[in-house]
């Protein structure tokens, strides 16, 4: 069974951590910093523009400064579907190296991974909004167009893909992952599965339910 994965987020009390990768409770604290005052006297305050979560399962810390993770600097989120062309992959791959330095150019190459996986599907690809209400109409699930609307109202409903849009943020990134990849799971290998599935019946009854559907 597919364990579900759950993004690292601010203020979030459970996530896969980004150094064991692990689903694990997460302790969070403000930064300390040290004021030096005199040459023998210094003044320890919290900055709140820095947190740590530390995480329950491998005892590694993650700081944050803001919402972005600063350390460590490796980004975990949940894969790609293999399912996806390549060229998609690249893009997905990209998005997710580039999330924690900046979740603004991650969240525009997965808008354009999404251009992509329309135009894969057959539509045009020059309208997200447009291509995935086709593909809802062709049998996506509603909760995609939902999905995609939250992320279109959150953002800038006039930003293209690939643009930078100053409206985004790590979370509608994250949403962003997760809609590329529920896309190709429902449109690409759920059929392909059931392909896969028909085409192993034996021969006579593959015979038997062709003569079945032409007669």
């Amino acid at each position: 069974m597919k364990t579900q994965y759950i993004a690292p987020e601010l203020g979030l009390r459970a996530f896969n951590c980004p150094q064991c990768h692990v689903y694990a409770k997460q302790d969070w604290s403000q930064m300390q910093c040290a004021q030096k005052l005199t040459a023998s006297n210094s003044h320890i305050y919290y900055n709140k523009e820095f947190n740590v979560s530390y995480c329950t399962s491998c005892g590694g810390n993650t700081i944050w400064k803001g919402e972005n993770i600063i350390y460590p600097q490796n980004t975990i989120v949940e894969p790609a579907n293999l399912d996806l062309p390549d060229y998609i992959i690249n893009d997905y791959n990209e998005a997710a190296n580039v999330l924690n330095i900046s979740p603004r150019s991650s969240a525009a190459l997965l808008r354009l991974a999404i251009q992509k996986l329309c135009k894969h599907l057959g539509e045009p690809g020059k309208n997200i909004n447009n291509d995935i209400k086709n593909l809802v109409a062709k049998g996506l699930p509603a909760q995609v167009q939902k999905a995609l609307d939250t992320v279109r109202v959150i953002g800038n409903e006039s930003v293209h893909p690939g643009e930078l849009n100053l409206n985004d943020n790590r979370e509608i990134a994250n949403t962003l992952f997760k809609l590329v990849n529920f896309i190709a799971t429902k449109l690409i290998s759920e059929p392909k599965e059931i392909d896969e599935m028909y085409n192993s019946l034996p021969q006579g009854n593959l015979d038997a339910i062709q003569n079945r559907d032409n007669s």
